[in-house]
């Protein structure tokens, strides 16, 4: 197809006028770098495990202990700022033997994840987190479990400050 350049005004482009830098362009790099600002709650509860604590939030109406914590509850909408520290312990809600691992790399030994209601928390509130020193075949729903954090100095103010969850 031809397109007639006399309909449209202008000076047309070729492309030697771009390699003989006979026009003035900029072609960009992006910097495409970003921060995530975790926000009041989760924020917190970052600091805390850097410290080597486990933090949820209060409901003042309903009186629920939540973790991980947030800012409104989302059973009566009422907005949370009654801290709590709780324990690093806690009960086996639900695990799985997982055989593949994040990035679909097969292992022999099994990853075990598991969701881990914490001790001060209200029933079905908890993290999940893996579950480590144990054999895979003793895992249980209800086993009581506590934190293995790592050293103070490793941590970062994350959720794998807490290295795995070992059986009590």
């Amino acid at each position: 197809m031809s397109i007639n350049i006399k309909k449209f005004p202008g000076t047309p482009l070729k492309e030697a006028d771009f390699k003989e830098k006979r026009i003035l362009y900029n072609r960009l790099t992006p910097k495409l770098e970003y921060a995530w600002d975790a926000g009041v709650a989760i924020g917190r509860y970052l600091a805390e495990l850097k410290k080597g604590r486990i933090i949820g939030i209060r409901c003042p109406e309903c009186r629920r202990v939540m973790v991980p914590p947030r800012v409104v509850c989302e059973w009566c909408f009422r907005p949370l700022h009654d801290w709590v520290y709780l324990e690093d312990t806690g009960t086996v809600n639900t695990f799985s033997l997982c055989y593949v691992t994040w990035d679909m790399r097969r292992v022999k030994e099994p990853e075990i994840p598991a969701v881990i209601e914490i001790d001060g928390a209200s029933p079905g509130h908890g993290i999940m987190h893996r579950l480590g020193e144990i054999d895979p075949q003793e895992v249980e729903i209800g086993m009581r479990v506590k934190a293995v954090w790592k050293p103070a100095e490793e941590r970062v103010g994350a959720i794998t400050d807490i290295k795995y969850f070992k059986p009590l």
